[in-house]
Parts: structure tokens; sequence; C-alpha cells
């Protein structure tokens, strides 16, 4: 008897080629719709399933394939007892499975209202998937079109396809599935905190935060424009350790509109600042801490050019981030073998993950991501001395970066650059004082930013004694009088932001 592959396709890529191979293998292809007429029309001889199961299509095509002469034919295994039961029924034995899904995460992803994006909820392919996914033994299935050439050239060379192939694309189809059905799960329990995601694993990394730790980097959906999507121009592989630190840096720098970059350490900006140009920015960045940049990871927020490579290459870094680098950019560092190159593309696409999710013992915290910061119209200045249109410009400066510090966490700015950063501290005056140290000369008439209130005014007091000009803060503290008094008795000038900025 005759072999038979049962082909149903969304997305048609190479399917007509892959049809005609099989067939050219003596395989009768049984087809449904859409993917019946495109292999008739490429001239592919095709047996509709309804011949096949002797019933029609109905409601809309919302039934085609849910029928045992289609589900028996793929889940029969190859034994005596199936094989009769086969036979009494009339009922032939499917040996390929070819099937991807309705587009729902497209769907969904143009903004469709409910009933579109149910109809894309897809039940007959599924179903035959995880079918012929169980029924590995005997049945190949295939949801990429990207196996449709594999899988032929095994056909053509030894009659089947091996059992580890067919373990392995069962894998892939039931990752598939699972993944399909997160997206769907997600999409109608948007209301609930935690909603499953689309996640598809990119590639295994050599290991995690230490050697002894494995690890992988996940991508979620349809993620262009993202770090997770991004395109490595050249070095190494990344590690865990430089994702994370990549992922820190590439979330700070897009604060700014103005050309910017920011140098990460361990998660934490060791330098930031904007510029007229790229180049100016990058120099001003590194001057923050030239010590704690070595070996550190650069984002930048515009295309890196030559002259900007130029000056980075002169350093030791990691990774350098950014949406693009030019051909001159591309040239210079072509001279530093090790150094990785992420081009994220254009910025502004999808961002994040929905929520943020990190595990406990025994669980999951999630919630929802610290985006943005409050508008300068909703701060309030609550000092007797009050901030000039410069000083507004240079307070915003310091709170996006010390957002992006973790608590407790001070930065001390001035000229939109990052001058001293006292980051991970157990109190707060104690990580005021190591970025006021770090700053030194150049804190007097800089700015100050802290990411929560000031428990005691000791803070205030500190920067005081340092030449700070003007802070910003949340507020929010039950001594937020005492830290106010401090800062007009040495004529600082102070502004609540009414927003804290914890990082952990």
């Amino acid at each position: 008897m005759a072999k038979r592959a049962l082909i149903s396709v969304w997305d048609k890529t190479g399917v007509v080629e892959f049809a005609q191979g099989l067939h050219e293998l003596g395989y009768e292809i049984i087809s449904t719709g859409g993917t019946a007429k495109e292999l008739t029309q490429a001239g592919v001889p095709v047996t509709p399933v309804s011949d096949v199961t002797g019933f029609p299509e109905i409601l809309g095509g919302r039934v085609k394939t849910l029928h045992p002469k289609i589900h028996g034919g793929i889940l029969a295994r190859g034994i005596p007892d199936h094989e009769g039961e086969l036979a009494a029924h009339g009922i032939g034995m499917i040996h390929v499975v070819a099937v991807n899904l309705y587009p729902f995460q497209e769907t969904v992803a143009k903004g469709a209202c409910l009933a579109e994006a149910v109809e894309q909820i897809d039940i007959g392919g599924p179903t035959m998937v995880r079918a012929a996914a169980k029924n590995f033994e005997r049945v190949t299935v295939i949801v990429n079109p990207a196996q449709y050439g594999p899988v032929l050239d095994e056909l053509r060379e030894g009659g089947e396809v091996p059992q580890d192939l067919r373990r392995r694309l069962a894998w892939e189809a039931f990752s598939h599935t699972a993944r399909y059905d997160q997206a769907i799960a997600a999409y109608l329990g948007e209301e609930e905190l935690l909603a499953l995601e689309d996640a598809e694993k990119v590639q295994d990394l050599r290991y995690g935060e230490n050697p002894s730790q494995r690890a992988a980097l996940y991508r979620v959906g349809e993620s262009q424009g993202t770090l997770a999507s991004s395109q490595q121009l050249q070095g190494k592989e990344l590690s865990y350790n430089n994702w994370m630190d990549s992922d820190a840096a590439w979330a700070a720098v897009q604060e700014f509109d103005a050309p910017a970059c920011v140098v990460v350490k361990h998660t934490n900006p060791c330098g930031a600042a904007v510029g007229h140009t790229l180049e100016e920015a990058y120099i001003r960045a590194l001057q923050g801490d030239p010590v704690s940049a070595f070996g550190g990871i650069v984002a930048c927020n515009q295309v890196v050019d030559g002259a900007t490579a130029q000056e980075m290459a002169k350093h030791f870094f990691e990774v350098i981030v950014a949406p693009g680098f030019t051909l001159e950019a591309r040239a210079v560092f072509e001279q530093k073998k090790n150094l990785r190159l992420l081009s994220v593309g254009k910025m502004g696409g999808a961002r994040r993950p929905a929520k943020q999710i990190r595990t406990i013992d025994g669980g999951y915290l999630v919630q929802d991501w610290d985006v943005g910061t409050t508008s300068r119209e909703a701060w309030q200045v609550v000092t007797a001395q009050a901030p000039s249109p410069e000083d507004w410009v240079e307070l915003e400066f310091a709170w996006k970066v010390v957002k992006h510090v973790k608590s407790n966490a001070i930065v001390v700015a001035k000229n939109g650059q990052a001058l001293g950063v006292g980051a991970g501290q157990m109190n707060r005056v104690g990580a005021a004082e190591i970025a006021l140290e770090q700053a030194d000369a150049q804190a007097k008439g800089a700015y100050l930013a802290s990411d929560a209130f000031f428990p005691f005014p000791d803070t205030v007091e500190a920067a005081a004694a340092a030449g700070i000009r003007a802070i910003i803060q949340p507020g929010g503290s039950i001594r937020d009088e005492e830290s106010i008094a401090a800062a007009d008795k040495a004529g600082l000038i102070m502004v609540f932001t009414g927003r804290r900025h914890f990082k952990h």
C-alpha cells in the first residue's frame, strides 16, 4: 500500500516543492482547503480530505480533519491489532503530517478584535500535530518549513526518516503547540497578572552566572527591534552575564533622545552621558568612571559611526550594543576579534514581555515593569530655592540615570554626565558618600538624584557639604520636613517627583 502524507499549512513556504518531492517518492498527498488548491495549481496530485473522510467540511471550515479516518490513520501503531482495526473500518495509515497553524500571534499583534482573534484559534491543526508527535515511532511530523529539505533527503537516501530525527521533530512539534497555546492563554487572560508568554528558545549559553550553572536565551513572540532579536555581528558567543549587562545598558540608554551612551558593569551604570554627537557622548560617559568601565558593556542609542568606533577601540569592552554600526565602524572593530557587537535595529519596536517575572522558593513574583518616569509637570519644588530652566534639564538627566542603578542608589551628575554612582548600598547615606567621593571636586555645583526618599536629613547634609546645587528624589518620608529644612538651611534646591524607582 502506498504511503500517505497529510499536508495542511497556513505558511506555504516550500510546500509545493515538498509535496512534489513526496509525490515523486510514491506518496499519496492528502490536503485541505487553501493548501490543496495551491498544490493542485502547481500540478501536484492531491486527494481532498473530504474524499478520505466521506464527510464535507462544515461550520465554515471549522471542522475539516476532526474525523476517525484522519486521526485513526495518524495514531495507529504498526501492530497487528491496530492494523486489523484500521482494515475493518477502511482506514489507511498516514505516515507524514506537515501542518502549521493559523497565525494567531500575528492577528492579535495587529490589534484584532476578540471575534477576529478567536477565529484564528486553530483546533484541527494542533490536534493533528499532537497526534502525529505522540506517534513519532511511526509518523514524521513537520511544523517548520525549514525541515522539509532534511526530511526529503532522508526519504530519498534511505526510504524512511530515522527515529532520532522523528523524535526531534516531535519535540519541535510539541514545543510549537505549547507556544501557540501559551499565546492564546496570554491573550484571553490579559487581566491576569501572570499570563504565559510565547517564548521560543534561541540558544543554549556557555553557562549561567557561574560555570556550574546551565543557561539559555529565550525570545518572546515577534520581538523584532529588541535585544533578544539582535544580530551579533562579530565576537565570541555571549555569556549569561554578557546578556544581563547588555540588557541593563540597553534599557538605560533608551531613556534619552539626544545622542547618549551608557557604560554598565555588573548591571549598574558606571558611566552615562549625552552629547551633541555620539562620539562626544561616549567620551563623556567613559570619563565618569574609566576604571570601572574596563571590561564593561557599552550601549548607544544611535548607529555607531567610524569616529565613535575609533574612540571605543582604545579600550577593552566585552559588548557594544547599538541600533546599528556603519561600515567604517565595522572596519575599526574587526581588529578586535573578541569584541561582541550587537545590532538591535530600529529602536522603539516591540518591547519587553508584558510582566517582569522572578522566581522564589516554590513560586514566582510577578510585577509590571517600571516603565518611564513621572513628567516634570508632576514634580514639586519643596525648597525656597527653585530650579532654573537649566537646572530642570540637569535634574531630569540625573533622575533618568538613577532609575537604572541598584538600590540604594545615588547619582551625582552635571552637564548631562554622570560623575559619581553609589549603587546597591544597605543605607542611603552610604550610597551618597560613595557617589560624592567618586565625583570629588566636580560635585561642586552638581546635581544629586536618589531612587527613593531620605529617611533622615543626613544625605542632604552630605550633599551640601560637597557643594551639590540641587537634589531630586521621590519624597514620601515621615521626616521629609527635616530634609527640606536641611536643604533650605544650605541654600539647596530640592524637587520631589512623587515616584520611587527601587531596583533590586
